[in-house]
């Protein structure tokens, strides 16, 4: 069964989407995770481990405009190899498994599939902070 983790915006200013949502939401920062183009900054509360996602494109200067972020929903499974083979079974047209290194060990494992509509998903192995 799968079980999901993560939403993923693209946010422009860190400081003052971080500073929103912990007002808003509660949310706190969970993880951070600078690379040299972009952030990933994980945020959560103590009521669920969902978490939302805000990555920083560090070369970014204009707002996004609506539709023009990339966003995702994500979800976790057991086997990702299993489900990729079961989504291909199933004519859901996967994309291949990518995997993701950070600092020379594995971060992620995963692959995308769109739904109807076009909205991307994202289904990784569960790993690590992934879980």
């Amino acid at each position: 069964m799968a079980k999901a983790i993560h939403s993923m915006i693209r946010v422009l200013d860190e400081a003052k989407s971080v500073a929103f949502y912990q007002q808003a939401f509660g949310l706190e920062i969970a993880d951070r995770f600078p690379f040299e183009t972009f952030t990933l900054v994980y945020l959560r509360n103590s009521e669920a481990d969902f978490e939302l996602e805000l990555t920083i494109n560090h070369d970014r200067t204009e707002p996004y405009a609506l539709g023009d972020g990339y966003g995702h929903i994500a979800f976790a499974v057991d086997n990702l190899d299993a489900e990729h083979a079961r989504f291909a079974a199933a004519g859901l047209n996967p994309k291949p498994i990518k995997e993701f290194q950070r600092d020379g060990a594995l971060m992620a494992k995963f692959f995308f599939v769109e739904d109807p509509d076009g909205y991307k998903i994202e289904v990784l192995q569960k790993h690590g902070r992934y879980q």
